[in-house]
């Protein structure tokens, strides 16, 4: 009689690493894989392994990565071994393949750059919740499973990737327009149940290109003011017990490192600024399914690279890491991830040194919550370039950096305004304007900067009451009046939710880019001051703030 076999059992460490938001932030990258080397080195000591992920919004934002569509970061992710990432929704910024950002004839893929580039990535672009409207099945890019397992530390790991609710709104229309959201947690717990049950998978991993928000971390969501409303607070609740192992996050540019639910959850700000870690501690066993038997949330590890005040993005300073360890080690950023994108950075340099003819006297700067000078200069330089119009209106969540003090250059005012967005323009009733606005004010978000008009917000009779008055004599626009709103075309076409509880009137959608208009307008100015466009004492949004205005609250 033959003895029965005795399991046996086998400790590793995995190190799941975590990445969001770099939109475009390649330059960070070789610090990046210092990081990651170091780590990797630990791992191979221990017998155990890294595993390398994004949580999407990859390409879209700096000129290094749009000048090539995004095929920058894929050369810096090939190198740094990313073995999967979520599709955020400024992965479909770039539109049809080519200088286009929306299709301009009916032959024209609306989201051909986004499927080049995930034909060409060295890792999957994973997407289980974007769902095509017509055929009600999944939509696929290549190389694009809703989910699959990847074996890492001798542990058959889980991917599932799911996209916000709101990303269709948060992008340009007319790229997601034939596509609809299917609903996270419900997507999330089918996909899991199948990795586990049919895969059999050991662990299961969501990267989702949702996130939250807290101030602190120490654990404590309480504590740390975590905001319990956030999707992926809520998307975590609703999900089975044990669905899921770990959660990285992304789309709010915040830090998690949090516990919700059961579910330990990262989320790394943006930029590559930061990157977020779990360890998990697996008993292997070959007579049963492995066991995490520890974890290990780490705060977000901040990258050794300086971030200046007058860019939204870390400066390319690796000389930082001289100082700098990370698991015993020297941080020494990784040549090979350098080289694999110095052409992109040579590509972009002489572009991004391109001199305006325009000094600045002191830094102009954005807000995305109140009234800003460099709101109101864009909106006022569009309105200049098209005086038909009656009122300008720029978004505030679309101003991504401060312009500079000194001679200004196409990189800052690109850095400033990176989305490819087109002037478009419809004709409306002032009282619908007037609506839009009182809609606008009793909400957050980034807030609506206006040339050509001051706008007057106060409660009345428990109710937001907008009046509209022209900038030029202050004479109030009557109800009935027509008036011609210039904005970017991803405004009048829906995003963000900006028509509110206006019906949508038509929208005409130019050839002409925005920020091909501003740099002709700022090229006309020698000299230019913050205060030439935000006098505190005639503001153009007068409001009882702060946003979301709420009329008969305490």
């Amino acid at each position: 009689m033959s003895a029965v076999p005795v399991p046996t059992r086998e400790k590793v460490i995995l190190s799941l690493v975590g990445t969001n938001d770099l939109h475009g932030h390649v330059e960070v990258t070789p610090v990046l894989g210092g990081y990651l080397a170091n780590l990797r080195a630990a791992r191979a000591k221990d017998g155990g392994d890294v595993l390398l992920v994004d949580a999407g919004d990859m390409f879209q934002g700096t000129l290094e990565s749009n000048l090539g569509e995004g095929i920058a970061v894929l050369h810096a992710y090939s190198v740094l071994d990313y073995r999967a990432a979520a599709i955020g929704n400024h992965e479909f910024d770039f539109g049809p393949r080519g200088p286009s950002a929306t299709p301009e004839h009916p032959g024209q893929d609306p989201r051909g750059a986004l499927a080049a580039l995930a034909a060409s990535a060295s890792f999957p672009f994973v997407n289980a919740n974007l769902i095509d409207k017509s055929t009600h099945e999944r939509f696929a890019l290549p190389h694009s499973p809703a989910s699959f397992v990847i074996t890492a530390a001798g542990l058959r790991v889980g991917i599932v990737a799911v996209t916000s609710a709101d990303t269709l709104e948060t992008t340009i229309s007319a790229n997601v327009k034939d596509l609809e959201v299917a609903p996270l947690a419900d997507t999330i717990g089918r996909e899991a149940a199948r990795l586990r049950d049919a895969e059999h998978a050991d662990l299961v991993v969501v990267l989702a290109h949702a996130g939250g928000k807290c101030k602190g971390f120490s654990g404590d969501l309480v504590a740390d003011q975590c905001e319990m409303d956030g999707e992926i607070f809520q998307v975590a609740r609703k999900l089975p017990k044990g669905a899921v192992d770990a959660i990285v996050a992304g789309h709010t540019h915040q830090g998690l490192a949090h516990t919700v639910a059961g579910i330990p959850i990262i989320e790394s700000f943006s930029y590559g600024k930061a990157f977020g870690r779990i360890d998990f501690t697996v008993e292997k066993s070959n007579g049963a399914r492995s066991t995490i038997v520890a974890t290990d949330i780490r705060k977000p590890e901040q990258l050794c690279v300086a971030t200046s005040p007058e860019t939204p993005g870390p400066g390319p300073q690796p000389a930082l890491c001289a100082d700098t360890r990370y698991e015993g080690a020297p941080v020494v950023p990784d040549p090979k991830v350098a080289d694999a994108i110095a052409p992109d950075i040579a590509r972009a340099k002489e572009k991004r040194n391109e001199p305006l003819g325009v000094v600045l006297a002191e830094q102009v700067k954005r807000d995305y919550d109140n009234e800003s000078a460099e709101g109101n200069l864009f909106a006022d330089l569009l309105r200049k370039a098209h005086p038909e119009a009656t009122v300008v209106l720029m978004n505030g969540g679309g101003l991504r950096a401060d312009l500079p003090k000194g001679p200004l250059t196409y990189g800052a005012l690109f850095e400033a305004f990176p989305f490819d967005n087109k002037v478009a323009t419809a004709k409306l009733r002032a009282d619908d304007l007037a609506r839009l606005f009182a809609a606008h004010f009793g909400r957050s978000g980034g807030i609506l900067s206006a040339s050509g008009i001051r706008v007057n917000v106060r409660c009345n009779g428990g109710r937001l009451e907008v009046t509209l008055e022209q900038a030029r004599d202050g004479k109030k626009l009557a109800p009935g009046e027509m008036v011609t709103v210039l904005a970017s075309d991803f405004m009048l076409t829906g995003g963000d939710g900006f028509w509110g509880p206006v019906a949508r009137p038509e929208v005409t959608v130019t050839a002409e880019l925005m920020r091909d208009t501003l740099d002709r307008e700022l090229r006309k100015i020698p000299v230019l001051k913050e205060r030439d466009w935000l006098d505190p004492k005639k503001p153009r949004l007068v409001f009882p703030g702060p946003r979301p205005v709420k009329c008969g609250e305490p």
